[in-house]
């Protein structure tokens, strides 16, 4: 199960474009996954022989799990793998082999260094999700004993029981744990005080909680007068993503109204040059990617209980589509002219409507901006696109009385608000990373 973003834990397999047994071709589609952010076709990294298909359309998959085989000319199949915690969702009945497919080779699971105590390194094979939890929770890993080839999620958590540490408390000496883990609690009559927690300082989480292993259960019946509403699976996962980033990142906002007569000057501008027309929106993107250059902890993420800053300038662009919203990105905006920038942008956006998304379009943005002017919404606070440190929701250009040198005069103004996770962007280093950008927009340099 590839990994298609930092965050990612899971992909859930929706379908197989071949069966066991079947020859697969460099580059063709094997399998469609469905991630955290959006729906991806995955194509085949080689040519070969698919085998060993175990996991099932519609299955939950931890990430770096191998789910089947691509075997060489002449090769022989391995014994079938095993997937670990995995949580099947495919109807009753419906058998591994129904329509399966070679997912991309196995990617290796992370390799962290930990000390061994004499001095030298030792390296523990481990999952995303036991990586996460033990650097949430201060663990080394090589103490922890792995159940099976490398340490996952359980064994963390079994060593975190057996090392009884402290209780994660919170002003008052209350339990630290999220609203849906803390309401599932009370509904069950579970005390919090007595379940180890693996989410951030140690709070508890919904899959700490000894019912989240008895699997999902039967929600009751909707009251007279409502009716359930089909989502497909992409709003699903927008659901899933946009709460559990409210609940882990701890927000902020920052609004900033600027004057926007020079941005729509240099637009003007623009018109006619180049065979792409050259929006508001790709202007922002030049600017936002200028600015985070100059401000490198935005363009940072809370990994591991830590502040890690990231290299690469991807700008995110929120997109909204019939069935959900979706982040295709604009890589290395910090090297692309704004005509490059509105060629890119046409180019995912028209991907993002036809539903032809690849992986490389959703991978590894750094910073997001969603624009809502074009609806005639004036502001707005957006929620952070976790693991990434800051949003920028944009709203709409309107003339405004304002004083100038004394005098009220009439201005186009623009707002903005900048929504940051705390871990990483603190209120001053916002501030100035919006200043920077309020003075490049009022006097933009597109270059």
């Amino acid at each position: 199960m590839p990994a298609l973003g930092m965050a990612q834990e899971t992909g859930r397999l929706l379908k197989w474009y071949k069966a066991a047994g079947e020859q697969v071709t460099k580059g063709e589609p094997l399998m469609e996954v469905e991630t955290d952010k959006v729906t991806v076709t995955i194509e085949a990294a080689d040519s070969g022989t698919l085998a060993n298909v175990v996991a099932t359309e519609g299955q939950d998959v931890p990430v770096g799990e191998t789910i089947a085989h691509l075997l060489a000319l002449g090769e022989a199949a391995p014994p079938p793998p095993v997937i670990r915690s995995a949580a099947p969702s495919a109807p009753a009945g419906k058998p591994a082999a129904a329509r399966p497919q070679a997912s991309q080779p196995r990617q290796p699971a992370a390799q962290p260094i930990a000390p061994a105590g004499n001095g030298r390194a030792v390296v523990v094979n481990a999952s995303p999700v036991a990586l996460r939890m033990a650097a949430e929770n201060g663990i080394d890993l090589a103490l922890v004993k792995p159940g099976g080839g490398r340490v996952t999620r359980e064994d963390v958590q079994a060593y975190l029981q057996q090392r009884q540490r402290p209780l994660a408390v919170g002003p008052g000496g209350r339990v630290l744990a999220s609203p849906k883990a803390r309401r599932l609690a009370g509904e069950a009559g579970l005390d919090l005080a007595f379940i180890p927690g693996s989410g951030p300082e140690g709070a508890v989480l919904v899959i700490d909680l000894p019912l989240a292993a008895a699997g999902p259960q039967t929600p009751p019946p909707l009251p007279a007068g409502m009716s359930e509403v089909s989502l497909g699976s992409l709003w699903r996962v927008m659901a899933e993503h946009v709460t559990q980033s409210w609940q882990d990142v701890p927000h902020f906002y920052l609004v900033r109204e600027v004057d926007a007569g020079a941005l729509m000057a240099a637009r003007q501008k623009l018109k006619g040059q180049g065979e792409t027309k050259v929006t508001f929106t790709d202007m922002l993107v030049k600017l936002v990617a200028k600015t985070l250059k100059q401000h490198p902890n935005v363009n940072a993420t809370w990994m591991r209980g830590t502040l890690a800053l990231i290299e690469d300038i991807n700008v995110g662009l929120a997109v909204g589509v019939p069935d959900g919203l979706v982040v295709p990105v604009v890589h290395k905006a910090d090297q692309l002219s704004v005509q490059e920038i509105a060629q890119r942008r046409g180019e995912i956006v028209e991907r993002a409507n036809q539903k032809a998304l690849g992986p490389q379009d959703i991978q590894g943005g750094t910073f997001t901006i969603s624009n809502l002017g074009m609806y005639n919404i004036d502001a707005f606070n957006a929620i952070v696109n976790a693991p990434q440190a800051a949003i920028l929701a944009v709203g709409r250009i309107v003339e405004r009385v304002v004083a100038q040198e004394g005098k009220p005069v009439v201005r186009p103004i623009l707002t903005m608000t900048l929504s940051c996770d705390h871990r990483v962007v603190d209120g001053l280093r916002g501030a100035e990373f919006l200043d920077t950008l309020a003075k490049l927009i009022e006097d933009p340099n597109l270059d």
